[in-house]
């Protein structure tokens, strides 16, 4: 079992930063591929990075390249998600999730993927 607690989310301006965490609980954790997803209102859930569980190989959507690093600290069970030049098109709940599968994070399979944080949400102001 494992339990996702997402945080760092906040109000920015276009153009600024924010670093998200997610903590995981459990001893497996480096067993698990990360993804950080976000789902703005109106719209389906998406995945936006994703990480092997070595840390090894990271993927991006189209839409974050060049501005989000994922990344992740086995040691301290957290991944982490950098966003820089945020964007009015960013806001969103953001999530992080855990899979064993990397292929599944990658597609962003969102009916399989094992466990879910609750979301931190992430507000940029033009």
């Amino acid at each position: 079992q494992v339990q996702l607690v997402e945080s760092g989310g906040g109000l920015v301006q276009a153009g600024g930063s924010l670093r998200l965490s997610c903590a995981a609980s459990g001893r497996t954790f480096s067993s698990y591929a990360m993804g950080w997803f976000r789902q703005a209102p109106g719209k389906e859930r998406e995945v936006v990075a994703a990480i092997t569980g070595g840390g090894g190989r990271v993927e991006y959507a189209d839409s974050v390249k060049g501005r989000f690093t994922i990344s992740r600290d086995n040691a301290k069970n957290t991944v982490y998600l950098q966003m820089n030049s945020l964007k009015p098109e960013d806001p969103a709940v953001y999530y992080c999730a855990a899979d064993l599968s990397f292929g599944t994070v990658v597609r962003g399979d969102t009916d399989s993927m094992d466990y879910w944080g609750k979301g931190t949400l992430v507000t940029v102001s033009s």
